[in-house]
């Protein structure tokens, strides 16, 4: 099935084996106006047909992390250190989910942000992560 992107998406900047597993996933945009989105595949779906949370609860990662690492100049590197997701709605087959994020915080240590999941104006999850900041060379105290 040809499924149309809306606009403004491209093939998510970042691979991995993991990601091309549960992919496609798509972004567009960087820093907190990031959005990633995903078609609601079969090989998404559970028993009932509708999009397992796992999925949601992966895709919720990968889109706070990356929102999070972006808005920064270089960009941080990351690791999850919590991970909490609310389930609101579902999703069925075909579906396109979207996610918007909300950075609270970006420190030197931590970092906070908020990611909603939408089908257009209908809200399915909300998440909140937390992540500890990596430092790199680039960021490294002197």
């Amino acid at each position: 099935m040809d499924r149309k992107l809306p606009p403004g998406f491209e093939p998510l900047f970042r691979r991995s084996p993991f990601l091309d597993a549960i992919g496609p996933l798509y972004n567009k945009d960087s820093g907190a106006a990031m959005a990633i989105g995903f078609h609601v595949q079969e090989k998404h779906t559970n028993a009932r047909g509708l999009l397992h949370g796992g999925v949601l609860a992966t895709v919720a990662d990968i889109a706070l992390g990356y929102a999070l690492s972006t808005s920064a100049t270089p960009p941080v590197s990351l690791i999850t250190t919590s991970l909490t997701v609310d389930f609101i709605g579902g999703a069925k087959l075909d579906d396109w989910v979207e996610s918007s994020v909300e950075i609270q915080k970006l420190g030197s240590r931590l970092a906070f942000a908020n990611a909603y999941f939408n089908i257009g104006k209908q809200r399915i999850a909300s998440a909140r992560g937390v992540f500890l900041v990596v430092e790199t060379a680039a960021r490294a105290p002197r």
